[in-house]
C-alpha cells in the first residue's frame, strides 16, 4: 500500500478483516466505538458508502470525480476503498499555499444521479447515508446544542433520504430552506432528538472529525 494510513483511516479500515458488513457479533467483545468507525466490506456497501460521499464532489472537465478536503485523513480511506473493489485513485495537493487536498478518480459506477431508493437490502442502505452524512451532514464543533443535520441542493434527493431513515425507524423534521434570499437551493433536515442515539449507532460515520465529535457528545 502506498499510501501511508492516517490513525483514523486505519482504524476505519481494520474492520475489512475483522468486522462483518452484517454488524454482528457479539457486543461484549466490541468496543462501542467500533460502532462508528466500521467501514464497509462487500463490493456493494462500498459502492454504497462512495455513491453517498459523492455529493461532496465534483465532475471535472477532464471527466473525472473529485472530493476535495482539507487534509488527507478521509480522502485516504476513499482511496483504500475504490483499491478493495478495483479501481484506482489519486490524491494531490490543490495549490502550493492551501491546505485543501483533491482526490481524483474515474470509477464507472459512480454516479450523480443515482437514485438511492434503488438500494435493495439495509447494509446498502445504511453504507449509502453513512456516506451522505461523511459528505454533507453537519453537528457542532464546539459545545453549542447537539444536532445532527443533513444538508443539499437537490430537495429531491433530501426527500428520498429522508424516506430510507424513516425505513430505518429514525425520525426526522421537516426539510426546510434557512433563508430562500440567501441561498434558494440549499435545503435542510433534522435529525429529531429522540433519533441521535440510533442514528450514531446504525449510521455512524467513517469520518475522523465527525467521529471525535461522536466520541465527546454522545459518550460513546
Amino acid at each position: 500500500m502506498s499510501d501511508k494510513v492516517s490513525s483514523a483511516a486505519a482504524l476505519a479500515t481494520k474492520s475489512y478483516g475483522e468486522l462483518t458488513d452484517n454488524q454482528q457479533g457479539s457486543s461484549a467483545k466490541r468496543n462501542p466505538s467500533e460502532t462508528i468507525r466500521r467501514a464497509p466490506s462487500s463490493e456493494k456497501a462500498i459502492k454504497a458508502y462512495l455513491l453517498g460521499a459523492l455529493h461532496d464532489a465534483t465532475f471535472s472537465s477532464n471527466k473525472r470525480f473529485r472530493f476535495s478536503q482539507k487534509g488527507t485523513k478521509w480522502l485516504k480511506l476513499l482511496k483504500l476503498m475504490l483499491k478493495k473493489i478495483g479501481y484506482n485513485s489519486w490524491i494531490y495537493r490543490e495549490g502550493k499555499n492551501r491546505l485543501v487536498y483533491v482526490l481524483e478518480t474515474l470509477a464507472p459506477f459512480l454516479d450523480f444521479n443515482f437514485n438511492p431508493l434503488k438500494l435493495a437490502s439495509k447494509i446498502e442502505k445504511i453504507n449509502y447515508l453513512k456516506g451522505f452524512f461523511d459528505a454533507e451532514g453537519g453537528i457542532p464543533k464546539n459545545d453549542k446544542k447537539f444536532y445532527i443535520q443533513l444538508v443539499q441542493s437537490d430537495k429531491e434527493k433530501l426527500r428520498k433520504i429522508k424516506k430510507i431513515l424513516k425505513d430505518l425507524k429514525i425520525e426526522t423534521g421537516n426539510i426546510r430552506n434557512p433563508s430562500k434570499k440567501v441561498d434558494p437551493e440549499y435545503w435542510r433536515m433534522y435529525v429529531l432528538k429522540t433519533s441521535h442515539k440510533k442514528f450514531v449507532k446504525l449510521i455512524g460515520s467513517l469520518h475522523h472529525r465527525k467521529i471525535k465529535v461522536f466520541r465527546k457528545r454522545m459518550m460513546i
